[in-house]
């Protein structure tokens, strides 16, 4: 029974770099000459991505975005806690004209490769619609309360010392401030 838990632990401690690859990047470039650090070392940068919709009134009180409509220019923020639960980054992003929004997370820093890593680390949330229809906050995919982020295999590598992993979130959805009651014949 002990040996079958060693077993476990070995493989979980050797496997989580396959479950977190940003955390496998490596800071510098493999070079069998010595360089300077600072000639190569690789930023990786944090990306979150999703679109905002404004849900249809056939779906309320639902998660449904059956018929839901981008918002465009609606606000989302993101929120990253550290391990002890402190605030270690907030920044507002603004959703292009089809209701997506590309949030660089400039400045995100990890203190701790694991316990600060963005998959657990950081949330988003729906701040505000320009739509005055459609500008009531929901919880759909917990935009509310903060969306979990998902790592999809997206990495974008820009030559040998750029590298932005791109997250997802939601997608995340206002409700319409007045729906006309069902009719039912």
């Amino acid at each position: 029974m002990a040996s079958h838990q060693l077993m476990f632990l070995v493989s979980t401690i050797l496997l989580l770099p396959l479950a977190f690859p940003s955390i496998a990047a490596s800071k510098y470039a493999p070079s069998s000459e010595y360089v300077p650090a600072k000639q190569v070392e690789k930023e990786v940068t944090v990306v979150v991505e999703g679109v905002v919709y404004c849900q249809s009134c056939d779906r309320f009180g639902s998660w449904s975005l059956t018929g839901a409509k981008p918002i465009p220019s609606a606000k989302v923020s993101v929120v990253c806690k550290n391990y002890r639960g402190q605030v270690s980054y907030y920044k507002s992003f603004e959703a292009d004209n089809k209701g997506y929004f590309y949030a660089q997370l400039d400045g995100f820093q990890m203190s701790h490769d694991l316990l600060d890593h963005p998959l657990q680390s950081c949330k988003v949330k729906l701040v505000s619609s320009p739509d005055e229809k459609c500008n009531l906050l929901s919880n759909i995919n917990y935009g509310m309360y903060g969306a979990p982020l998902r790592f999809e295999d997206k990495v974008f590598r820009g030559g040998k010392h750029y590298e932005a992993v791109i997250y997802a979130a939601g997608p995340l959805a206002f409700r319409p401030n007045y729906c006309p009651p069902a009719t039912h014949y």
